[in-house]
């Protein structure tokens, strides 16, 4: 199987010569190990916590365990030991090095608390998901951007794709195995993941007890891909109270099968939506769950536009982790339900980006971008004008074969240009 390389790459480089301790955190399978092993250099060792002979050392004597094996490591699967993080604490301020510890871990929600109580201030965290597309192609990956001077560049290094080819990559997935190896079967695969995320992530470490009602909940998510979280909706659906639904989608996002895109604030904006908005970061699981069999059925279903939008989020989403950055990525919902589908908040400027399926969406596609006219106005902040904001251009991603302007400040992104 060939290695794939990964945009975050450089980023992990620049994390290890600059904390003592890396840790790359994402789903299971989407290549962690693979990465690091493919950038360690030879004296590098590599243990892995899935080996039960070695977890057993590692929790019952985490001091013997650092004594056999001694940095630069590798240790995968942290989560399943973390008894071992004061010690690599206690080492890191005793080497006074930087990079002899790479972590790996698939399920950071009891993890990240260990982390930010032992190594605060020793360990840089790279989050890695499945594969963009651009790394499927072998593209340079940067933070996605509606500068028309970078989309113009990237023009040259992108690959057209027909809307047949999208979905096809949208009913795939990102998981780096369906890639490498073309005699992987999807339905076997993703089968074969859901079992293991339930069995070792969801009843071992999350100690969640009815694996049946849990499927059954991720299914009902999936089913709510780039749509407003409503609690009390998943929770009648699955037959959960709830806290629990809330409790249960926490899992899921701090597991990185779900992203929550928080709606944009501002003063000078009224009558905002609180609720987060769901996206699945995987199009490929989202597909195995909700039992579309084929590209062409799912291209063609009442669910494309949802699965369409959460692909666009997700790449976009990718592109900022990759590069070491939290993604400036917001939603605008108000109670007369007008919404924009992104906004990217960056350098003071906010970006609208509205997200269509269609090849000429029109000009209606960006009928709701002035509804983010009033951050820009000075007077409406009264004695705060320094908190008013400034609108830059937007974008509407969909499947136009070309980088067009709509207007002055807004242009027709085709998908395959993120």
């Amino acid at each position: 199987m060939n290695y794939i390389s990964r945009a975050a790459e450089a980023t992990v480089k620049n994390i290890s010569d600059t904390f003592p301790v890396l840790l790359v955190t994402g789903p299971r399978q989407v290549g962690k190990s693979t990465m690091l092993q493919k950038l360690a250099e030879p004296t590098r060792a590599v243990v892995t916590l899935d080996d039960l002979d070695v977890r057993l050392l590692a929790k019952t004597d985490p001091g013997l365990f650092m004594q056999r094996y001694r940095p630069p490591v590798i240790i995968d699967e942290i989560q399943y030991a973390p008894e071992l993080l004061p010690y690599i604490k206690m080492e890191a301020d005793k080497s006074q090095a930087n990079g002899g510890w790479w972590l790996t871990g698939s399920q950071p929600l009891h993890l990240m608390e260990k982390v930010s109580e032992s190594l605060a201030g020793r360990v840089g965290i790279v989050n890695l998901l499945g594969l963009s597309t651009s790394e499927i192609e072998g593209v340079p990956s940067k933070p996605f951007t509606v500068d028309s001077t970078r989309l113009m560049e990237r023009l040259n290094l992108a690959k057209k794709r027909g809307l047949n080819e999208v979905f096809d990559r949208i009913f795939k997935g990102s998981m780096p195995k369906l890639y490498m190896d073309p005699n992987v079967d999807w339905e076997v695969y993703y089968r074969s993941y859901v079992s293991t995320y339930l069995q070792r992530d969801i009843k071992d470490l999350a100690q969640v007890g009815d694996e049946l009602s849990f499927y059954q909940f991720m299914i009902a998510v999936a089913a709510r891909t780039a749509r407003p979280v409503v609690y009390e909706e998943l929770a009648q659906e699955v037959g959960i109270s709830s806290p629990t639904a809330k409790k249960w989608l926490s899992i899921l996002v701090s597991s990185h099968i779900v992203a929550l895109v928080q709606p944009y604030h501002n003063n000078a904006l009224k009558r905002i939506t609180k609720m987060p908005l769901l996206h699945f970061l995987d199009t490929g699981l989202a597909a195995y769950l909700l039992k579309w069999n084929n590209p062409r059925a799912l291209e063609n279903g009442a669910m494309a536009g949802a699965f369409f939008e959460s692909y666009v989020f997700s790449e976009i989403y990718k592109s900022y982790l990759n590069a070491g950055k939290e993604p400036p990525i917001f939603y605008y919902r108000d109670k007369d339900q007008r919404e924009i589908d992104l906004l990217i908040y960056e350098n003071g400027e906010l970006h609208p980006i509205e997200v269509k399926k269609a090849a000429s969406p029109g000009k209606s596609a960006i009928k709701n971008f002035p509804v983010l006219d009033p951050v820009s106005e000075p007077e409406k902040f009264g004695d705060a004008k320094a908190l008013k904001t400034e609108i830059g251009d937007g974008a509407v991603v969909c499947m136009a074969s070309d980088l067009l302007p709509i207007d002055k400040k807004n242009w027709y992104v085709p998908v395959w240009l993120i």
